[in-house]
């Protein structure tokens, strides 16, 4: 799902079909492990297409075929950081010969790409009929370490925290998902539900001194 697609996962987002997304589809790894002879261009290429056949596939609501893209698109991006790692860069650690390797274009290409992908699986998941809830959270923290104010990502953390039962951290995600959106009616939504939550374990503490 590219960035101008469907925001973020349904209210009830334990809602319904797809895959689990733990790894990445068959047949990527050999594709991936074949670009030791590859350029970075090459390889950033690769993982733009894997992106877009994603998102394809969201659109088709193919979401185990879409989890699959945008997995092997993550791959093709582990692979340019082994190959850009693997040169000569004195005490520099793998991440930042990687960096120093790469055009400043070619580098904000696989930000938005890492962005996109982890943005886009944590939305394919919410679609399952079982949502693997921690690992949306996962996906969803990978997006805020590089975009700290990206909706979709503060939103969907709101949410799998919610349903993970961290209430506190749901709160806070989601409003900070509000402040970016504050007529947003899924977030309002979320944040009168999470509320409600508090407030009970709150009064069964009270009833419990």
């Amino acid at each position: 799902m590219e960035r101008a697609s469907p925001a973020a996962g349904k209210l009830n987002a334990g809602g319904r079909g797809a895959g689990d997304g733990h790894g990445p589809a068959s047949g990527a790894q050999p594709r991936a492990a074949a670009a030791g002879s590859a350029e970075p261009g090459e390889l950033i290429g690769r993982a733009l297409d894997f992106k877009s056949e994603g998102a394809q596939c969201y659109k088709d609501k193919k979401f185990r075929e879409a989890i699959g893209k945008y997995h092997r698109a993550l791959l093709e991006l582990k692979a340019l950081l082994l190959l850009l790692s693997q040169e000569p860069a004195g005490q520099r650690p793998p991440a930042a010969a990687a960096a120093a390797g790469l055009s400043e274009e070619q580098r904000q290409a696989v930000e938005a790409i890492e962005v996109d992908c982890y943005n886009s699986l944590a939305a394919c998941l919410l679609q399952a009929e079982l949502v693997n809830y921690e690992r949306v959270k996962e996906y969803c923290l990978k997006v805020l370490q590089k975009e700290g104010e990206n909706f979709k990502a503060l939103y969907r953390s709101g949410v799998a925290f919610y349903h993970l039962g961290d209430f506190n951290k749901a709160l806070y995600y989601l409003k900070e998902a509000r402040s970016r959106q504050p007529t947003d009616t899924n977030v309002i939504r979320y944040i009168q539900l999470t509320e409600m939550k508090l407030s009970r374990c709150s009064q069964r503490e009270k009833e419990t001194l």
